[in-house]
């Protein structure tokens, strides 16, 4: 049960967080709804208290469309964290830049909402569950598999439980990787949800099961399975007429022997299979993709000290390795 506002503890001025988290994959081919991977491609997000109002300085992929201020989606999910915490800050300053892309079925809505959970936890300066994280991501988000790979990294099965959505983490062999074809293009994950049907053939649905079997066996100890265990038969037939090209791309590198999939909800193409044999896929140039290989990432996690002794927090300042230069609120909130 949250406290009521006058039981919540006011954070002060001046403390702040870091937080890193991974892009993800999801459904993996037979794993709709269910299946998650984290990728060793961070964001860092910087998220300070101040005395009043939010204050938002992002920059990178979509930031000229993004709100700048509380329906911020890493806003947004650091208050519903906040409140449950018995928490609350006067204001927030949130300063980020976005490299994973959205729309693209990478998991952007889900690195946001985890990075605003896990700093929550980091301002409220309380340890929370991995299940505290993922039943608050998944009412934000709707759907448990992004959310989970973020927060457990590596390899997840998200499913609900007696007690609430819940996740395993499978084991990975350690030659995995994957390689992205990132669509130039976008796609909204409801409108591809969208074209789903109600109800699938119980033979399809069989079909699916023993893949999606296969795919968690194939993961922990037998690579070259994992072209017969992405076969799909719930979703990617179904969302072909969304996302063509990224269709044909997929069948395209499955006939040469890829273990290719759509990517979450698309419209990017994820590819599976031992690092060293997607080495050669990086001499595919294909128009209207950009190739990235990967390996399996880690996951969400709190990188520096929440108060700085001065006052001055040096993790919103530059940080070349996220290839941001963010500027230090001060505690009015205006940014010098």
């Amino acid at each position: 049960m949250r406290p009521d506002s006058d039981d919540q503890r006011v954070l002060i001025s001046d403390r702040s967080v870091t937080v890193e988290v991974p892009a993800t994959s999801a459904n993996l081919g037979p794993g709709f709804d269910c299946f998650g991977l984290a990728l060793d491609w961070r964001e860092r997000v910087n998220l300070a208290v101040i005395e009043h109002g939010y204050q938002i300085e992002v920059s990178g992929e979509g930031a000229a469309e993004l709100p700048r201020d509380e329906s911020h989606l890493i806003i947004r999910a650091a208050l519903v964290g906040l409140a449950d915490l018995g928490a609350r800050a006067p204001g927030l300053w949130l300063g980020c830049r976005n490299t994973i892309p959205h729309g693209r079925g990478l998991g952007s809505s889900s690195a946001a909402i985890v990075a605003g959970l896990v700093a929550a936890a980091g301002l409220a300066d309380l340890k929370v569950t991995p299940n505290w994280l993922l039943g608050h991501a998944t009412a934000i988000e709707g759907h448990p598999d992004n959310v989970a790979a973020a927060i457990y990294g590596g390899f997840v099965l998200a499913y609900q439980g007696r007690s609430g959505v819940t996740a395993a983490q499978g084991r990975v062999d350690t030659s995995i990787g994957a390689a992205l074809f990132i669509s130039e293009t976008s796609l909204a994950t409801g409108a591809a949800r969208g074209l789903l049907p109600d109800t699938v053939p119980h033979v399809d649905a069989a079909a699916n099961s023993g893949r999606a079997a296969l795919l968690v066996h194939a993961m922990a100890s037998e690579p070259e399975l994992l072209y017969e265990a992405t076969h799909d038969w719930l979703h990617q037939g179904y969302r072909e007429s969304a996302m063509p090209r990224s269709y044909e791309l997929m069948k395209s590198l499955r006939g040469q022997g890829f273990a290719a999939m759509i990517s979450g909800a698309g419209p990017s193409v994820l590819v599976l299979g031992r690092l060293a044999d997607l080495a050669v896929l990086q001499d595919q140039h294909l128009p209207g993709f950009s190739l990235r290989l990967s390996g399996i990432g880690s996951a969400a996690s709190i990188t520096e000290p929440t108060i700085a002794e001065d006052g001055r927090d040096p993790t919103v300042l530059e940080t070349s390795d996220a290839g941001a230069s963010l500027r230090e609120p001060t505690r009015s909130g205006q940014l010098r």
